[in-house]
């Protein structure tokens, strides 16, 4: 039988070495629906929950990550744009935990040989050793 749906991963298992925010959270645009007349791109929304998509851009640090696997958009799907955690080191990188982290693979054909590749998901960040609530309530 093939898994044909998400599964669930620890963020402990994905990002041993830690995982690193490269920018902010920004929507996901729909690249399957019509142009607004402003020519914009609505924002897509999660197939299962029906709630708008976020992405981030993060960085792995573990140093066994292969070129095409150090920086990797995780998805978010949520009702307001999530806020990240404050960056309290001196780098212009956050570190990040993901909270409800899930996995789909799928074969990435882009290039000289097919990989396989992994869409991620989550259902909010924080920051690392925290947890959720205490995140959710400092954005609140």
């Amino acid at each position: 039988m093939a898994m044909q749906r998400r599964f669930p991963v620890g963020h402990a298992d994905v990002f041993p070495a830690g995982a690193f925010l490269k920018g902010g959270v920004e929507p996901v645009a729909d690249f399957n629906a019509e142009r607004r007349a402003d020519g914009s791109r609505p924002q897509q929304l999660d197939k299962d929950t029906g709630l708008p998509l976020w992405q981030v851009m993060v960085l792995d640090a573990d140093e066994e990550a292969g070129k095409k696997e150090t920086a990797i958009s995780i998805k978010i799907a949520a009702k307001v744009q999530p806020v990240p955690p404050e960056n309290t080191t001196p780098f212009p990188w956050t570190p990040v935990e993901f909270v409800g982290l899930t996995a789909l693979p799928y074969v990435d054909d882009n290039g000289n040989r097919p990989r396989l590749a992994w869409s991620f998901r989550a259902e909010s960040l924080k920051a690392p050793g925290k947890t959720a609530a205490s995140s959710a309530e400092k954005a609140a």
